[in-house]
């Protein structure tokens, strides 16, 4: 059987995508990343009951520490508060830097051990709230330069099912395939009540209201 990484936060976007490389026939290995992001343990939890509905055999938990030492990011350093106003125009500060890019690097490292020849992962360019690395154009640059700096049997395709999704046709296509959105985790603050107000949390409401949905998850606050 054809096997795949899935890059699998616990969020819904990265969890359709599982979800979509198991509809095509891919074992699944699925890979999470410890970063010292505000909600960590929370996502961590969101992880594995997405892997138990998926019944993944094979799954890594990788601790990357450096993201906290840097700082800069609001995801990571909590000095630096999370917007809750609205999202505005440009990169906001809950930008990590290169974030995806080494995600997708050390996935390339376990595609190479585990033998797999695709990596999904779930960047959304429409509503990505600014972030450079969850585009089209990087997304293909970094296929061409990670299968350069490969074994030359190594061929790996980055897979990215939802970069032209809205958020709306993300939760339509989720429900189509029945895949357990009240396992998900998407706030960028909380970890008991989403907070509703961040980025994060308002791109995810309003693709439910526009699906015509009810998100299932607890809420602190709803715009």
């Amino acid at each position: 059987m054809k096997k795949a990484i899935c890059i699998l936060s616990g969020g819904m976007d990265s969890t359709l995508a599982s979800f979509i490389a198991q509809q095509n026939g891919y074992e699944l290995v699925a890979l999470h990343f410890n970063y010292g992001q505000r909600t960590q343990d929370r996502e961590l939890k969101a992880f594995r009951d997405i892997c138990d509905a998926l019944n993944v055999g094979s799954k890594y938990e990788i601790d990357i520490p450096f993201f906290k030492t840097i700082g800069v990011s609001a995801l990571t350093d909590e000095a630096i508060e999370v917007p809750t106003d609205g999202i505005k125009p440009g990169v906001p500060v809950t930008y990590v830097p290169f974030r995806n890019g080494i995600f997708l690097s050390i996935a390339t490292a376990v595609a190479e051990k585990e033998g797999a020849e695709a990596i999904f992962i779930g960047v959304v360019e429409e509503d990505s709230s600014g972030y450079p690395d969850c585009t089209d154009e990087f997304i293909t640059s970094m296929t061409k330069t990670i299968n350069l700096g490969t074994k030359e049997e190594t061929k790996l395709n980055i897979l990215t099912p939802l970069v032209h999704l809205s958020k709306a046709q993300i939760v339509s296509k989720a429900l189509e395939l029945s895949v357990p959105l009240e396992l998900t985790w998407s706030c960028y603050k909380n970890s008991k009540e989403a907070c509703g107000v961040c980025d994060s949390c308002r791109l995810r409401l309003k693709g439910f209201e526009e699906a015509g949905q009810m998100d299932k998850i607890p809420y602190e606050k709803q715009i």
